[in-house]
């Protein structure tokens, strides 16, 4: 079955002065700032959409990467993902890079790895990111 999930964006005034809100509206946690300041500059406590496309990446991965190694009967007790998106103005996402570090009892580190390998090749968002390149650092932690 299909599931849809929706975020409303609200700007006001030009690109450069002008400022904004983006509503996590499916699930309903919240409404952020958002400005070009911080898309370009510093975050200064609010949002960009590359902070969320980090947001979505890192929770997809660890997603697919728990659900691939307890399918392999390896179950992981934990997975923490970072996702760095990187945004140049006048460019755009020149890149994302995965770090992740999990403990999986009774893996190796090259088994983990190949695991992590996989998991980034087919997390949807990954996929749906596929113009980007996308690079991985994977630690097995004890």
């Amino acid at each position: 079955m299909a599931t849809v999930r929706t975020a409303n964006a609200h700007w006001e005034g030009s690109l450069m002065e002008g400022s904004g809100t983006v509503e996590l509206a499916s699930s309903g946690i919240g409404i952020y700032p958002v400005s070009w300041p911080a898309r370009a500059e510093q975050a200064n406590g609010k949002t960009s959409p590359e902070e969320l496309i980090a947001a979505a990446h890192s929770t997809c991965f660890s997603m697919a990467l728990s659900h691939g190694l307890a399918g392999a009967g390896t179950p992981p007790t934990t997975v923490d993902t970072s996702a760095d998106v990187t945004f140049v103005p006048g460019t755009g996402i020149t890149g994302i890079k995965l770090t992740v570090k999990a403990a999986v009892p009774g893996l190796t580190a090259e088994q983990f790895q190949q695991a992590a390998e996989t998991a980034k090749a087919n997390c949807p968002v990954s996929q749906a990111l596929a113009g980007t390149e996308i690079t991985l650092e994977a630690t097995l932690v004890q």
